[in-house]
């Protein structure tokens, strides 16, 4: 994720800290040392942030480590002032599944919490009582039904034991959408974060409504109907200098390498920028395309190479009928599929009122 920096890795999982989370840091330093003139006191108040986001973090690690049970990876865990974000490959589509993936996060507050009851029942340290108190809430707020916050989620997971799939997300987005609203409203007169948050919820249950509505339109549509079939093929002893005029002369940014009609490796744009720094005009395709790509059967379902495709595994697939290049899948040429489909049901639609008018 772009403006992050990097802090290593845990159980697999890259764990980023967004730079706005510094300027936060640098924002209360100031400021509280500005209203307090007391700098213990502010070292206090920035050690108690981290010791939160921490809990943060743990929280977004119990998300990605309940979805690995269920094959599901994650790319990232990235800190951000308004809380964290764990970016999984994917949510489970199964409702069950879904649920303990949402509920995995506020689960490891209340370990925090319960484990941080003995120190407070014993102590009169203020710190370990705010953190006490602040995991309970953390608990609390992300289990508000504001999908796609985790209680939207569970939301969602529990309408689509009863009702589809799609519908049911399309419920969750509405119903988070509505907190997004109050959630900016609160935010205009008290907390400035409460916007933020908002603008998080409504675009977040906007985008993946809109993904998961697009699944269920296409859940019967075969690749083959929406694949490109015009594309420019590469031999492996095309030069350099011949991809640079194809990619000039069209908008193609990826080139399947093929042998007697058979994928043998795909040429990228930055595939081609790094080779011709190293090679020149004359280098040959064949040293700079990738061996490995990813090919999907012109028969296949639509939604699962859309899933390829969203989870950043492929920037475009191959599309092989009998072991031969048929064609190219890229998630612009099944938007543009898409248009054309609403497009001819908005038409059919037209007639089909025409015609009740007409009888």
């Amino acid at each position: 994720m772009g403006w992050s920096l990097k802090l290593g890795k845990w159980f697999g999982i890259e764990v980023n800290l967004h730079l706005t989370f510094l300027l936060l840091i640098g924002f209360l330093a100031v400021t509280g040392f500005a209203m307090t003139r007391n700098a213990a006191a502010v070292a206090g108040n920035l050690g108690f942030l981290l010791a939160l986001f921490l809990c943060v973090l743990l929280h977004e690690f119990g998300h990605a480590l309940a979805a690995r049970r269920y094959g599901i990876q994650t790319k990232d865990i990235t800190l951000l002032p308004i809380g964290g974000l764990a970016r999984l490959e994917r949510m489970p589509t199964d409702p069950k599944q879904e649920l303990v993936v949402a509920l995995a996060g506020p689960a490891v507050n209340v370990v925090i919490a319960l484990a941080l009851l003995p120190v407070v029942a014993v102590s009169d340290a203020a710190f370990f009582e705010r953190l006490f108190s602040t995991n309970l809430l953390l608990v609390a707020f992300n289990l508000i039904p504001a999908f796609p916050m985790d209680g939207g989620r569970v939301l969602r997971a529990g309408l689509a034991m009863k009702l589809d799939y799609a519908k049911a997300t399309r419920i969750a987005a509405t119903i988070g959408q509505g907190f997004a609203v109050l959630f900016g409203l609160v935010g205009l007169f008290t907390n400035p974060f409460l916007i933020f948050i908002a603008a998080f919820i409504w675009f977040g249950a906007l985008s993946e409504s809109q993904v998961v509505q697009t699944r269920s339109q296409l859940a019967g549509v075969p690749i083959e109907r929406a694949m490109v079939t015009r594309f420019e093929r590469l031999s492996p002893i095309n030069s350099l200098r011949y991809i640079s005029q194809l990619m000039l002369t069209g908008t193609q940014q990826e080139f399947p390498v093929v042998e007697n009609g058979r994928p043998i490796g795909l040429v990228t744009r930055s595939d081609l920028f790094d080779a011709l720094a190293r090679r020149g005009p004359l280098g040959l395709v064949s040293q700079a395309m990738q061996r490995e790509f990813a090919i999907v059967q012109a028969g296949d379902m639509l939604p699962s190479a859309i899933e390829q495709l969203q989870t950043g595994q492929a920037r475009s697939l191959l599309v092989l009928r009998d072991g031969q290049l048929v064609g190219l899948l890229t998630l612009e040429n099944v938007q543009e599929f898409r248009l054309i489909q609403a497009a001819l049901e908005q038409n059919l639609q037209a007639k089909q009122i025409e015609m009740m008018r007409t009888t």
